[in-house]
């Protein structure tokens, strides 16, 4: 199966807190996409990964994602090594993703930044054909996305693209609320986070809504990237 966007992150709910209206407009318009997660998020305060691991699943079906994907790395502790570029080298050579959707560059959680240069490396490591790689016996052809783009998660980074979600954001919300374990829930007695409260899943549509404000539409999801974005004419700017 080949994929038009893989979206990835460290954690199960990253990808859905940061940019699955993105995912789910696209869908809607017939592109193909997947969601991996680097690691089970089984260092989570609330919940378990088992747990996690059907919250994740529930939301998927929720967005339409052709293929949902979990590598298990060590939640808080995974490198950037030869071991994990590798592991996922093996999955953008199986769906030759067009782009790939990952973790801010820089935020709160440690995991963000280091999933995002993790990924970053990966991309351009998969397209070395001298890296070898194999799935069930054969040899995969190298593979590099077009686009590497970094959504925004806990801090307010200067987003590089802006895209125009209007219309998916309850897509968007939906898929959140299947992480019960995680958000807020006046009847869940567990430890509260900093993701529990009330004013942080709120703060999902005020951010959508604020970056809409920048490109004069009602809600937005933000990207940085680390190349400049380059277009034919600038007649192909909104």
């Amino acid at each position: 199966m080949k994929l038009d966007i893989l979206a990835i992150g460290a954690h199960p709910d990253d990808v859905e807190l940061s940019c699955s209206a993105t995912l789910a407009k696209e869908i809607s318009r017939g592109k193909k996409v997947g969601i991996l997660d680097l690691t089970r998020g089984e260092l989570g305060t609330r919940g378990t990964a088992e747990i996690r691991d059907q919250e994740a699943q529930e939301a998927a079906k929720i967005l339409g994602v052709a293929v949902r994907k979990n590598l298990e790395f060590s939640d808080g502790f995974f490198v950037n090594n030869v071991a994990h570029q590798l592991e996922i080298i093996k999955v953008i050579r199986k769906f030759r993703p067009e782009i790939v959707l990952c973790n801010a560059i820089e935020d709160r959680h440690i995991d963000h930044g280091k999933g995002a240069q993790l990924v970053a490396d990966s991309c351009f490591l998969s397209g070395l054909r001298k890296i070898e790689t194999i799935s069930k016996g054969n040899v995969q052809a190298a593979w590099r996305p077009k686009h590497v783009f970094h959504y925004i998660q806990w801090k307010n980074l200067t987003p590089d693209v802006v895209v125009d979600v209007t219309g998916f954001m309850d897509q968007k919300l939906a898929s959140v609320k299947a992480y019960r374990s995680q958000f807020y829930d006046e009847n869940n007695k567990e430890p509260e986070t900093p993701i529990s409260s009330s004013n942080f899943l709120d703060s999902i549509t005020y951010r959508a809504k604020d970056l809409g404000r920048l490109i004069g539409v009602d809600y937005a999801e933000g990207y940085t990237v680390n190349r400049h974005v380059a277009v034919d004419s600038l007649f192909d700017l909104k």
